[in-house]
């Protein structure tokens, strides 16, 4: 059974668009005077604003109607700093082999220990497909690094070989686990016992889920929906529905069931203080949100998303980590929030401090640019660039195919500023 979970061949592809400075450090932001401009920028443009006189606008040119800013989804990755095991770590499920296979794809001296660790970790699920295609990509790698000039012989070098029993016997496993399922639910349906069958379509959707089936996953878990008999099952719907909608990039399915999760009376009508159970369910839904709003280059909704996530409670690793929580808030605050807004929501904000504690590059970037000190700024963005283009949900934002064509078109340059009255305001793409 195959569900097609592509997250890496799916994400999103964004027309990145620079103001670059001379040197061309930043790939990312460009900052403002502190004097007569301020800056709006996005990730993926920049755009130039006389102080107070127009709102920023927002980007939402698609790259398939403008081909040469489509960003190069096959670049490569030489210098990360990435400690492998402790990243894997930080996720469950389909999502930490996801993850690791797009490091693998774009980050060669991590690849052949990033497919090992993804080979490993899918031998503890029911997807023998995914299996047997990490193993393809490895023996591939380890070929390629065989015949480098100056590859070193090593031991352990030599991939596992193809383990058939395994697939042989998994497969049988997985077909013997779904007959029992499928059985057990009709047996429900027949008694119309409600709670039973929406737990049979969430059992159904789970193992299909462990088998990499994704559409049949999404499917068992809507089905569960007509059979929900208080809010809590909804919710809990919702975030199953939620989460494989993620990992197939129906960005537009996230919103709309994170809108019905949040208009259920459980989270609808709680005022003030809010229990455990209920933060953490909030926290799942506005970074869920959060990654759709960045998928859709909305990077100031992103970042307000982001920035409502409850340290204490986030708990996804199905998804993201806290660690990314910070990464994506901060860097869309920082593109989009003018500076009284990034004082009052992100440097002054008790919750997101929290955050910011695990990514302190993020955390004096951010600091730099509120400091005018934009130098550093720029060299902190630098010294993050491999690690960020090595993260699926921002690599499409971090990359700028459309550079050096924007800037040779309009003329940028004096230290990432563009210096004619026409780039007040200039929108770059």
């Amino acid at each position: 059974m195959r569900g097609g979970p592509a997250p890496r061949a799916a994400a999103s592809s964004v027309a990145d668009v620079h103001c670059a400075p001379p040197s061309g450090r930043s790939e990312l932001f460009l900052p403002g005077t502190a004097g007569d401009f301020s800056l709006s920028a996005s990730l993926s443009a920049c755009t130039l604003l006389y102080e107070g006189a127009v709102e920023p606008m927002q980007i939402d040119v698609d790259p398939q109607e403008d081909p040469q800013n489509a960003p190069d989804v096959n670049y490569v990755v030489e210098n990360p700093t990435l400690d492998l095991e402790q990243y894997a770590a930080s996720y469950s499920g389909l999502m930490r082999i996801e993850r690791l296979q797009f490091i693998a794809d774009h980050c060669p001296p991590l690849r052949a220990e990033a497919l090992k660790m993804a080979l490993s970790f899918v031998q503890r699920t029911f997807n023998v497909d995914m299996y047997e295609e990490i193993h393809r990509k490895l023996s591939e790698a380890t070929r390629e690094l065989q015949n480098t000039p100056d590859a070193i012989p090593e031991s352990g070098v030599e991939p596992p070989p193809l383990d058939t029993a395994w697939v042989e016997a998994t497969r049988k496993k997985a077909l013997l686990k779904l007959e029992k399922l499928d059985t057990d639910l009709k047996n429900y349906k027949g008694n119309s016992i409600k709670e039973s069958i929406r737990r049979g379509h969430d059992d159904l959707g789970d193992h299909y889920l462990d088998c990499g089936d994704l559409s049949n996953a999404l499917k068992c878990y809507s089905r569960a929906r007509d059979y929900c008999t208080s809010a809590k099952h909804v919710i809990n719907m919702c975030l199953n529905v939620i989460k494989v909608s993620v990992y197939l990039q129906n960005w537009s399915h996230v919103l709309s069931y994170v809108s019905k999760a949040e208009s259920t009376p459980e989270i609808a009508e709680q005022r003030g203080e809010r229990d455990t159970q209920t933060q953490a369910i909030l926290t799942k839904l506005k970074c869920a949100a959060g990654l759709a709003e960045l998928a859709a280059r909305k990077y100031k909704q992103a970042a307000k998303c982001f920035l409502l996530a409850a340290f204490d409670h986030c708990d996804f690793p199905e998804l993201l980590s806290p660690s990314n929580v910070a990464v994506y808030g901060g860097l869309c605050a920082l593109a989009t929030f003018d500076r009284q807004e990034l004082q009052r929501n992100v440097i002054s904000s008790s919750s997101f401090k929290l955050f910011l504690e695990l990514e302190p590059q993020v955390r004096d970037i951010i600091f730099k640019f509120y400091e005018s000190k934009y130098a550093s700024c720029l060299k902190m963005l630098d010294e993050m660039k491999d690690n960020l283009l090595l993260d699926m949900y921002l690599a499409p934002h971090a990359r700028e195919p459309g550079r050096r064509r924007a800037a040779g078109r309009r003329g940028c340059r004096g230290g990432g500023i563009c210096a004619s009255k026409r780039a007040r305001r200039a929108k770059f793409g």
